[in-house]
């Protein structure tokens, strides 16, 4: 149920936002969230359509992108995209990475209706 908070806040994020702008209604919110974010974009889809009922972005088509893990080697620095819950470097087999992106979920852009 932690999807509905996060769309929630996608809301707040897109209506003001659009209405800033001088726009009527918002047509398209594209979305990027990372593998291990812990969200189901199916379900970040039904609950935007919910959530979305009887605003400015009523109708919006919601387009989600999935983000990759990808980590950073601190022994050999490598940089690059690894599977989801892999604990060492495919390069060097260390236990020392931080993981720099594919935890996050993040309003990447939208289209609006003047």
């Amino acid at each position: 149920m932690h999807e509905m908070s996060i769309v929630n806040g996608i809301l707040q994020t897109c209506i003001p936002a659009a209405e800033r702008q001088g726009a009527k209604k918002i047509l398209s919110v594209y979305l990027k969230i990372g593998e291990m974010s812990g969200l189901v974009p199916q379900i970040v889809e039904e609950y935007f359509q919910v959530a979305a009922a009887g605003t400015p972005a009523e109708g919006a088509k919601l387009v989600i992108e999935k983000t990759p893990v990808k980590i950073r080697c601190g022994s050999c620095g490598f940089e690059g995209v690894v599977k989801a819950r892999t604990y060492r470097c495919p390069e060097c087999e260390s236990a020392d990475y931080r993981i720099i992106s594919g935890r996050e979920y993040l309003v990447d852009r939208m289209e609006v209706e003047d």
